[in-house]
């Protein structure tokens, strides 16, 4: 499932605390990993300021940086390359997942810019939004631990909501728990159904809203014991957790805080999802408010996902 892996490394700390996660899914899927370094040329007025001594020197840091990274994680039993490209950013990550085969992403919420008051930085959010594989993002802002013998995974969260679009992160939860021995969450928030806002409901309206409500919970129910029993049969531990809120990822992210998940596991795209965009209001949401480390399961091939009106201007720009 994820046999290549990307890491985009900077040269920063905060971008180094995406390593033990790297290195603990390579671990639990036999993957390769690769570390990608992009060194951009500053520019002015579209003139580039660069004195050839002193981009040499950036070069050759830049590259025992990333050979000494490799030799670590080979150190621990994984399979590690590197490569060190110029240019934008954002543009040498999109071409090198789409020439390499990538399968999964990891990445670190902030680097070299330092850390804000964005729960991802900016530079983060374009390749999230663009590069259409499974991306996994490790908050930057969490105490600091480049310790490659961990982290182990104890508690995973997976969050499905009946869709067979959800059930493609049921895989990746099912491979790291055995892997890790890991409890998994099963967790499903049943929503009330929604009404008309311009008036109070009447007692008969309320009714019918809580037995429809009834009705939906018994149904989760059902199906959340159905995976219950599927992960059992696995020999995976398993709890879950039948919701009901009117925000299914504040209820959501009040089981990751409760129950302190190491790891929220959820699909691009549920139900409702759209290929329109890339992620579904609950990935969205996970990406914009998450605290925790969060892997996302791509559900749609690249091909199947439509171009935003931005991307097809920047298409039609570089034509011209």
């Amino acid at each position: 499932m994820f046999d290549h892996i990307l890491v985009p490394l900077d040269g920063s700390l905060l971008a180094e605390c995406v390593l033990p996660h790297a290195v603990a899914v390579a671990r639990a899927f036999g993957s390769d990993i690769t570390l990608l370094q992009v060194l951009e040329r500053a520019e002015v007025d579209g003139s580039r300021l660069v004195d050839p001594l002193e981009w040499h020197i950036s070069r050759g840091e830049a590259e025992a940086y990333l050979a000494d990274w490799a030799r670590r994680l080979r150190d621990v039993d994984v399979e590690a390359e590197y490569k060190l490209v110029h240019g934008r950013v954002t543009d040498q990550v999109f071409d090198f997942v789409r020439d390499h085969g990538v399968d999964l992403m990891v990445l670190s919420s902030h680097g070299q810019g330092g850390l804000g008051g964005w729960n991802v930085s900016g530079t983060v959010q374009k390749i999230i939004f663009r590069v259409h594989i499974s991306v996994m993002i490790v908050r930057a802002y969490q105490p600091l631990d480049v310790d490659l013998r961990g982290p182990q995974y104890r508690r995973l969260l997976l969050a499905l909501d009946g869709s067979q679009r959800a059930e493609s992160a049921v895989a990746p939860v099912t491979q790291l728990a055995r892997f890790y021995s890991s409890r998994v969450l099963v967790a499903s928030v049943t929503s009330k159904p929604e009404v008309t806002r311009h008036r109070p409901l009447t007692s008969e309206e309320a009714q019918l809203v809580d037995k429809l409500t009834g009705l939906n919970q018994l149904e989760t129910a059902s199906y959340l014991q159905r995976w219950d029993s599927t992960l059992s049969t696995e020999g995976i531990e398993a709890e879950t957790r039948p919701l009901v809120g009117t925000s299914p990822t504040e209820v959501l992210q009040d089981v990751v805080e409760q129950e302190h998940v190491d790891l929220v596991v959820l699909s691009a795209h549920g139900a409702t999802g759209t290929a329109r965009w890339p992620y579904g209001s609950v990935a969205t949401n996970f990406i914009a408010y998450g605290t925790t480390p969060l892997l996302i399961v791509q559900d749609l091939a690249p091909e199947n996902m439509e171009p935003s009106a931005a991307e097809l201007a920047s298409r039609e720009r570089r034509r011209h």
